[in-house]
């Protein structure tokens, strides 16, 4: 029987070993966690993704603070506030909710938060760590990390003799999982649209990593029976047979046609989604412990 991977409890497993940490650091009289969130516009859904930001990290007894600015505000101003989150003693991490509004330069704007408090893990320094193999002093991009809790919960934290195909190569996420499978030990194929014969690459993955933005692509004959399926993937489509206007969230994989081939698969919503702020969590700790470290040194 196919086992559904519930993002949700593993998700709340991480951020309860989270809190439990920062409550054992508070009661031996040290600071907790400084997080800053800076969301820059009036996108809705970019406020809905920072007030659950916010209201996990108070939840895990964080010293949590958000700035939130007008879309007019111009990348001077944006890189002041960075520079002034970079130098305040209190804050260990620092995200910049993303997309940002145009005409700001996301990749400009993330380069400039301290390495030491990426939280989001997408500064070069980070990106290079992990390609070298250095899991330990660096920050991890949350959603690939969030991903190989998942597979891990099912295979263990040694990969060695699985073979891993990873869809998708962006900076993000296809990348960074890509090579969180390898330092795993895994065996790893990183496919993409460029790939001959993308059905038949998929059929040799013992874990299948799907991460390209089209609704219900991976069907359920790319799927080898018994694999491990984790669908990053969220697509709203139209469901008609619900009324006007109405839709669902589906993921990158036919759930329901993959989900009678898989022996482990994630459900869209609550498979990776969850993982995600849940390892925004974990990292921020992280970054609080390195940099107490880097301050004692």
């Amino acid at each position: 029987m196919t086992r559904m991977i519930d993002g949700k409890a593993v998700a709340a497993e991480v951020t309860a070993r989270v809190a439990e940490d920062v409550r054992i650091l508070t009661a031996a009289g040290q600071r907790p966690p400084g997080l800053a969130v800076v969301i820059v516009g009036d996108d809705p859904a970019s406020h809905a993704y920072v007030s659950a930001k916010g209201r996990m990290a108070k939840q895990c007894g964080f010293h949590s603070v958000q700035h939130t600015l007008p879309a007019g505000t111009t990348e001077d101003d944006l890189l002041q506030l960075i520079e002034i989150l970079n130098a305040d003693p209190e804050i260990d991490g620092i995200l910049v909710q993303l997309p940002l509004p145009k005409p700001l330069d996301s990749d400009r704007v993330i380069q400039a938060i301290s390495p030491d408090k990426d939280v989001d893990g997408l500064h070069v320094v980070n990106a290079g760590k992990l390609a070298t193999g250095d899991l330990t002093t660096g920050l991890l991009p949350c959603t690939p990390a969030g991903a190989m809790e998942l597979v891990s919960g099912i295979h263990g934290r040694d990969l060695s003799g699985l073979h891993a195909v990873v869809i998708g190569r962006s900076n993000l996420f296809g990348k960074p999982m890509g090579q969180l499978l390898l330092a795993a030990n895994a065996t790893v194929t990183m496919a993409h649209s460029r790939s001959k014969d993308l059905p038949s690459i998929c059929t040799l993955a013992d874990i299948l990593v799907v991460a390209v933005g089209r609704a219900q692509m991976v069907k359920a004959d790319w799927v080898k029976p018994g694999a491990t399926v984790i669908d990053v993937g969220i697509n709203r489509v139209d469901t008609p047979e619900r009324g006007s206007g109405q839709s669902r969230l589906v993921g990158d994989v036919d759930y329901a046609g993959a989900v009678d081939v898989a022996g482990a698969i994630t459900p869209v919503p609550g498979g990776v989604g969850p993982m995600t702020i849940a390892m925004l969590m974990a990292n921020s700790l992280k970054a609080r412990s390195l940099r107490q470290t880097l301050h004692f040194n």
